[in-house]
């Protein structure tokens, strides 16, 4: 079946341009004109050597190299710098491609490798300044054993790089060397450093959503606005941890038996008040805020801008300003994927007390774009004897380009993460002069660095970086952006608006860390005080972090809540703040002493009495005053607990009647495809009165179905056609172009012509936003507003316009439902075929690999090389087997469980994992996507860990000499 691609995404002509230049070149490669192959010796001469033996400079003993048949690679050394030092090397063996891609995107040089086309994206990069706080990092923060491991790092990849060009190092590295004669630099500690600025800014938390929320109020009253962001659910999804609150400078968990032994980690300490972090006025908990009374003319307290009904002109001057840096954001590679409801993960783990094996089960599936090679790397660090000299002895999931394991297992414990979403950015407004920038009404010189944009096959372009004391000027980066409302909603104390407003970024990956540190920490960890000691150092990004270990007769499960989570002052970080009031300024860094919430009052937890713990990006705890509320905003934009609910019905099904739960059962637990909004919204659908024989005819299709998505489901295609429509019906043609996706176009009055009656004047208005971060998106957010709104038959969500001419209205929810019905009924007949017999979810629902770059905005010939697919997958939104898919763009696959694991504390050697695609970068390596079935299949491969285990796993042995 022909790959159901999704549509190119949006970037630059001249990229596209220099992209062609490359597949003739690789055509030209094959000797065959347009490539019905590539030549052997172009394909293969990349391909790692995988047995023998090869010298590597700097090494000061043997390093074997042990690969299975999947080619995953266990690395045995003597020393510490020696394990590094091979990671290195073999690393770059398999994915020197999406190394030596990603460290130019972190560094802002794409343009050095594709050309003109990525200009504006460096330009963009350079601003946030990546390279220049990880170099920052470097030089003044990691500790000296950090920085052996980096510099040991950088050795083993450039004993690799030495002497390689061109097709020694991928295919794709061939068509750039004789395109331009490109040729890669060494690698860097920095370049391993920067990668981690680049996975914050993927996982940074509610941008996305400041800026719709702001988008909205162009359509929508604020009563509208906090309908579609409503409360977070505490009474039906329970958050991570219950009960605990800060005392005395510490957190105290609720249920935690003892305190001695759990430590108090090095984290940084603060000095903003536990009572609160903001004034804004809200009604609700959890992720809606309720509305905010504002005067008129006066200023809304939460983010001192004017909310006036009469500042038309402020609002639409606001309304360009941040649709312009949408836009750049929808421009920016997003490697770990789109940064909305579906960018989290789910990870738990359940006490040895309710296990078939008698110590704790721990399972990880993180949740990102899909990517060609996988983003993850699977690897073992062996000391062949662990000691003073050689402390590592861990397995896990690595990031090529980075040393040691991000997450898995030693041979003392294991751990897991998920996306906390900590609220760690705000944009402010700022008030700009000739001479610099308004602040405490004084004028603050900027902050300036030059920067040279190199340009393969054009001219170096310069460019000014301005930065304030709330962070760069990221309006710089656009021209729509140069001046920002002349007419941008202000406080009457506001001053002088000059030439209009920019607009900064206050984000805590900007503020030099830890990070690398805390990898390092986590790797060697043996106990539960020494994991809380290396979470204290993970800064950004922040993730929930569970843990276990296998001491004491059930052995230990816990969690920490790390991260860099700032304190504010006014404000709340929903909406972009006035940056000339220090008022709004955050507590800290740039502006002050110290001021992240401490890492000793972040909430953790160690074996609470219900046994188990589940984190899925649903709340951490519930913030407020009184007992048993954790006093300290961490966001208000969490997801809203679909994946994690149903993983604790799930357990708690399980472990009732003394049940116990094996490993195959968590793995089972991983791929359930159960849908919260079906099972809401079927029954309804099911009573519908409806004519027509043929949509009569799909309705029946959910006439017992149990509300699973697996992928033949012809039941579950038609439910998510008809969620689809409902969510464009009620929702998105409601929504201001800025926010629907790119094409979908409707006609809407023109504004300013006068009354919106029978003879106003209507225009053709077509939505600007990109197919990933379209709204609505049908993520678990639209899940709880439609469970809060289908109460209310007649409410005004519920209208929408005729099909036809000769069509009513629609002013209820049966009449809109009825009538999403029959959309979706011809929607899939164009899409699938008229015979039912045929429709199934994963006809539609399919992912394909594509591979980076090339594989992504090449013609179609460059990717039937370089990618694979497509697969038909089960799952869905929201669901615990979370292949995410955007219901304002369609149904293709937009991220994915980017990895499974599930350690088994009781047997390391019996613990199973799977990567999304395989080991290989290299295309027509048979480990290029050897994993992939079997991941879409919900299967796991042997993990093993043990010398002996790996032993008679391994097919290949290669060492590496001095």
């Amino acid at each position: 079946m022909p790959a159901k691609e999704s549509g190119p995404s949006v970037k630059k002509k001249g990229r596209r341009a220099r992209l062609l230049v490359l597949v003739l070149v690789l055509a030209l490669l094959a000797g065959l004109g347009y490539g019905a192959y590539w030549s052997v010796d172009t394909v293969r001469a990349s391909f790692p050597q995988t047995t023998g033996s090869l010298k590597v400079p700097g090494l000061t003993g043997t390093v074997d190299v042990k690969r299975d048949e999947h080619g995953i690679p266990q690395l045995y050394a003597d020393n510490d710098e020696d394990l590094f030092r091979a990671q290195g090397f073999v690393h770059a063996q398999d994915r020197f491609w999406e190394m030596d891609v990603r460290r130019h995107m972190t560094s802002g040089r794409l343009s050095e490798m594709f050309g003109s086309g990525q200009v504006e994206t460096d330009a963009f990069l350079r601003t946030l300044g990546w390279r220049q706080v990880a170099q920052e990092e470097y030089d003044k923060k990691l500790s000296p054993e950090t920085k052996k491991y980096l510099q040991a790092y950088a050795d083993g990849v450039n004993a690799w790089l030495k002497g390689k060009s061109g097709k020694d190092l991928s295919v794709e590295h061939a068509a750039l060397k004789i395109t331009d004669g490109y040729k890669p630099e060494k690698w860097t500690p920095v370049d391993s450093v920067a990668w981690l600025k680049a996975m914050a800014w993927d996982l940074r938390g509610n941008m996305q959503d400041e800026i719709d929320r702001s988008l909205m109020s162009n359509k929508l009253t604020q009563a509208q606005i906090d309908e579609l962001y409503p409360a977070y659910p505490f009474d039906r999804n329970k958050p991570i941890v219950e009960g605990g609150t800060v005392a005395g400078g510490k957190y105290a968990p609720q249920g935690t038996p003892g305190t001695g032994t759990t430590g108090t980690g090095t984290g940084a300490t603060g000095t903003g008040s536990a009572a609160g972090t903001g004034t804004g006025s809200t009604t609700g908990t959890g992720t809606g805020t309720g509305s905010q009374a504002t005067p008129n003319g006066g200023a809304n307290p939460a983010t001192g801008l004017a909310d006036n009904a009469s500042a038309q002109g402020a609002t639409v001057g606001l309304r360009t300003q941040l649709t312009a840096l949408s836009k750049t954001l929808d421009d920016i590679p997003a490697i770990l994927g789109p940064n909305g409801s579906g960018i989290g993960s789910n990870s738990w783990v359940v006490s040895g007390k309710y296990t078939t094996t008698g110590k704790p089960l721990l399972a990880n599936d993180p949740h990102l774009s899909p990517q060609l090679p996988s983003v993850w790397y699977q690897m073992g660090l062996h000391c062949r004897a662990v000691s003073a000299k050689c402390q590592y002895d861990v397995a896990g999931f690595t990031f090529s380009g980075m040393p040691g394991v991000v997450i898995g297992h030693n041979a003392d414990i294991a751990w897991g993460m998920t996306n906390l979403g900590a609220d760690v950015t705000d944009l402010y407004l700022e008030q700009v002069r000739p001479e610099g920038y308004v602040y405490d009404n004084k004028v603050v010189p900027f902050t300036i660095r030059e920067e040279e944009i190199k340009v393969a096959g054009g001219k170096s372009k310069k460019i000014t970086v301005r930065t304030t004391n709330n962070g760069p000027l990221i309006s710089d980066r656009s021209d729509e952006l140069e001046t920002v409302g002349s007419r941008a909603p202000v406080p009457s104390s506001a001053p002088d608006r000059g030439t209009g407003y920019a607009v900064a970024l206050r984000w805590t990956a900007l503020d030099p860390g830890k990070s690398m540190d805390a990898v390092f920490k986590l790797d060697r960890a043996k106990d539960f005080p020494s994991f809380r000691a290396a979470a204290a150092d993970f800064e950004v990004p922040s993730q929930n972090l569970i843990y276990a270990d296998n001491k004491g007769p059930n052995g230990n499960i816990g969690y920490q809540a790390p991260g860099r989570i700032p304190l504010r002052g006014q404000g709340d970080g929903r909406m972009p703040a006035p940056g000339w009031d220090p008022k709004y300024a955050w507590k800290g860094g740039r502006d002050g002493n110290a001021g992240y919430i401490p890492q000793n009052e972040l909430p953790w937890e160690l074996n609470p009495q219900r046994g188990y713990i589940v984190t899925a990006n649903q709340p951490v705890t519930e913030s407020g005053t009184g007992a048993g509320k954790y006093p300290y905003v961490l966001t208000t934009d969490w997801g809203y607990g679909a994946r994690s609910q149903r993983i604790n019905d799930l357990i708690e099904a399980k472990i009732k009647d003394s049940g116990k739960i094996s490993t195959d059962d968590m793995r089972t637990m991983q791929m359930d495809n159960s849908s919260e909004i079906a099972a809401l919204l079927t029954p309804m659908l099911a009573k519908i009165p409806v004519s027509d024989p043929d949509v009569r005819s799909a309705q029946k299709l959910l006439e017992g179905w149990n509300y699973t998505q697996e992928n033949d489901s012809a039941a579950a295609a038609y439910f998510n056609a008809v969620w689809r429509n409902i969510l464009k019906l009620a929702f998105g043609d409601k929504m201001p172009k800025d926010l629907r996706v790119t094409d979908s176009c409707m006609n809407v009055i023109e504004e300013g012509t006068g009354p919106n009656d029978d003879l106003a004047k209507t225009v053709r208005e077509c939505g600007t936003r990109g197919a990933d971060s379209a709204q609505p998106d049908g993520g678990d957010r639209w899940f709880e507003v439609v469970r809060r709104l289908v109460k209310d038959e007649k409410s005004p969500w519920w209208t929408a316009t005729p099909k036809t001419v000769h069509d009513k209205p629609i002013k209820t929810r049966d009449e809109l439902f009825a009538r999403a019905m029959e959309d979706a009924r011809w929607e899939l007949t164009a899409k699938l075929g008229k015979d039912q017999s045929t429709w199934s979810w994963g006809r539609l629902h399919q992912l394909t690999l594509k591979n980076q770059t090339i594989g992504k905005e090449g013609p179609g010939f460059m990717r039937w090389l370089l990618n694979r697919g497509p697969w038909n997958l089960g799952g869905g939104e929201a669901t615990v087997n979370a292949t995410g898919w955007n219901a304002s763009s369609g149904y293709d696959v937009t991220w994915v469980p980017s990895m499974r694991m599930v350690v088994n504390l009781n047997d390391l050697d019996k613990s199973r994992w799977i990567n999304l695609t395989g080991a290989s970068g290299h295309a027509y390596d048979s480990n290029y996507t050897d994993q992939t079935t079997l991941w879409a299949k919900g299967e796991l491969l042997d993990w093993p860990f043990g010398k002996d285990a790996v032993d008679k796993s391994t097919v290949d042995t290669l060492t590496l000499k001095p």
